[in-house]
């Protein structure tokens, strides 16, 4: 599968743009929120835009992908600070994968009881 990364960002921004022209509120709430996250100042926007790229790999968004990639390029991540990033979120997800197979298994008991 080949995805055009720079094609899906630039047709994301104009649908966001879209949706932010009809209820700017919601882009408000979505700066606010972008905001929020770095309001400590206690890591940088290279670690930042790593750490939403891992999350990004975890919640299967490629618009979330598409643009935090940039943004990371942007940010001075190197290939390699983003490869190891992703295999945190490999090993969290597949550590996250373990614990709910628990969880489902221990429904299932419980149902049949």
């Amino acid at each position: 599968m080949s995805t055009d990364w720079k094609g899906l960002l630039g047709d994301a921004m104009q649908d966001f743009g879209a949706l932010a022209k009809g209820n700017p509120k919601i882009m408000e709430a979505i700066h606010t929120l972008d905001k929020a996250g770095a309001v400590h100042g206690a890591l940088d926007a290279k670690t930042r835009e790593l750490i939403a790229l891992a999350v990004a790999a975890t919640t299967r968004c490629d618009t979330c992908i598409a643009v935090h990639a940039k943004g990371a390029l942007e940010a001075g991540a190197t290939r390699e600070e983003l490869l190891e990033a992703l295999g945190v979120a490999v090993a969290l997800n597949a550590g996250a994968a373990f614990v709910y197979s628990s969880h489902v298994l221990s429904a299932f008991d419980a149902m049949g009881k």
